[in-house]
């Protein structure tokens, strides 16, 4: 019986001991991962910070009793030694597990979205919001895993100290209690800071996301009816080519189409974004009244521009003249801009006899249409323009037979002239009181003083007066010097002398 009782305590306590290194292996392996965290050096150094200090009180009690000479030297010596160790600690004076673990009271709240270009601010804001949770995320988990293996350690420390109830393993025990129960009050706290944390998160990204939406389908209304406005506008183009042939006229049209285009544009998108309309329109009054004081030529030239385009009084190709400080230019306009009007000086009769140059490109204010003289030379269709012509012949020269060769000459050269302006003359009718326009050429005969004068007035195209002149001139000189008794005048002197002096005049009387 006792040899029974025997092999039976036997094999008991060599599966006990099986057991027990079972244990202790697998608290080994625990402790492995437990001592690599982070938050479990933390908690260690917070130990060894309150089993210093409370040595260092009992040292100082110890200092205080009388002792002698060399034991209190030894004593002083340890409490320096303790007080180093101390202040190496002395960021884990307490177990700062809380604060850590503590996600933020608040978060970043981004300002309402009132625009498509914030949707991008949105998003980003809430990327940044999403990596801030997945890191606590991951801190908490980390946490979490942490009091997970400290609670299956202090299992396995209950069992052990079931099958070896020694000294050693209880204190272990005890210690793992304490370490697990901070451990476990400080997960409650994060799991609860964490759950508020989340949820004010997921509120501001859901918020954040309904403003985006918001923006995308306002953005996307505002988009479609700029392509609708576009759409119209080249539509208009189309329809203002096939059925607009003038090209002065089309160019026109598509100016004044291409303003209203760009102005419809910055309306839509300035009344879909502006939140106080009222403030709005009260910081433009103030502002627009200063502008019109500092900017004034630059808003006469704007309205010039509405002048010019709406009023029809110059278009793109019309020849115009210039006065500004006694000088004059006289060429073609190329553009007709927001702010001036762009001309090509041609070759005239005032760069003839005035600039002797030519060529240039001229910008004119368009102010200019209210402050300055500006003769247009083809308006409304007009292509011709009246030219004279001016030659002086002797006294007593054949005048019947000058003028007649002056008339047919001119009449010639001018007669296709007169039948455009003829037509186009109908047309201007239809617009001004024109009673009687006269376009036949005009001829006239003038005392001067060394001779008489015959001018002659005449139809000629308005881009190549001086081509006609000096034909006409020409042809002119040409029939004159077939004639003995037509003598051209000019500025001389008669000197009588002797008997060759006329009665009515002394000797030597010059005229």
């Amino acid at each position: 019986m006792k040899k029974i009782l025997f092999l039976i305590s036997f094999y008991i306590y060599a599966f006990a001991s099986n057991d027990i290194a079972q244990i202790r292996q697998t608290i080994e392996n625990l402790d492995t991962i437990i001592n690599a965290s982070v938050w479990n050096v933390r908690y260690d150094n917070f130990i060894k910070y309150e089993h210093i200090n409370d040595e260092l009180i009992l040292l100082n009690l110890e200092l205080k009793k009388n002792l002698n000479p060399n034991q209190k030297e030894e004593i002083t010596r340890k409490i320096a030694t303790l007080q180093e160790q101390l202040n190496l600690l002395k960021d884990y004076k307490d177990i700062n597990f809380i604060q850590s673990l503590s996600a933020p009271e608040t978060i970043e709240i981004l300002p309402k979205l009132t625009n498509p270009l914030a949707i991008i601010e949105g998003f980003s804001h809430i990327k940044k919001l999403t990596n801030e949770k997945e890191e606590y995320v991951f801190k908490y988990n980390d946490f979490k895993n942490l009091v997970e293996k400290i609670r299956e350690k202090n299992s396995m420390l209950k069992e052990l100290v079931t099958l070896e109830p020694n000294k050693n393993n209880t204190e272990a025990l005890k210690l793992s209690d304490k370490k697990l129960d901070e451990f476990e009050q400080a997960l409650q706290f994060a799991s609860v800071s964490f759950s508020v944390y989340e949820k004010k998160v997921d509120e501001e990204i859901t918020r954040v996301n309904v403003e985006i939406k918001v923006q995308s389908i306002r953005a996307a209304n505002i988009l479609i009816t700029i392509i609708f406005v576009i759409v119209v506008s080249f539509l208009l183009k189309f329809i203002a080519r096939k059925y607009i042939k003038d090209n002065e006229r089309y160019y026109t049209a598509t100016k004044i189409i291409n303003f209203i285009n760009i102005n419809l544009i910055f309306l839509i998108l300035l009344f879909a974004y502006i939140e106080n309309i009222t403030y709005l329109v009260t910081i433009l009054g103030f502002a627009s009244a200063g502008l019109a004081i500092a900017m004034k030529d630059m808003f006469m030239s704007m309205l010039g521009w509405c002048v010019i385009v709406f009023g029809g009084s110059f278009r793109v190709g019309d020849r115009i003249k210039v006065i500004q400080n006694d000088l004059t230019y006289v060429g073609d306009i190329i553009d007709i801009s927001f702010l001036r009007i762009t001309i090509y000086e041609d070759i005239t009769w005032e760069s003839y006899i005035k600039n002797r140059r030519s060529g240039r490109i001229i910008f004119i204010p368009n102010n200019y249409v209210f402050t300055h003289l500006i003769a247009n030379y083809t308006h409304h269709g007009m292509k011709t323009v009246l030219d004279g012509i001016d030659i002086t012949i002797t006294f007593d020269s054949n005048l019947e037979k000058a003028g007649k060769i002056v008339e047919k000459i001119v009449i010639q050269h001018a007669k296709g002239y007169t039948e455009l302006t003829k037509k186009t003359m109908l047309k201007l009718q239809d617009e001004y009181s024109i009673k009687n326009p006269k376009v036949e050429p005009r001829f006239f005969m003038f005392f001067e003083n060394w001779g008489m004068r015959i001018s002659a007035w005449y139809m000629t195209n308005s881009y190549a007066a001086l081509s006609l002149r000096s034909a006409i001139s020409k042809e002119i000189i040409k029939e004159f010097n077939k004639h003995e008794d037509i003598k051209i005048a000019y500025p001389s002197q008669n000197l009588y002398l002797g008997k060759n002096t006329p009665t009515n005049f002394k000797e030597g009387e010059m005229f």
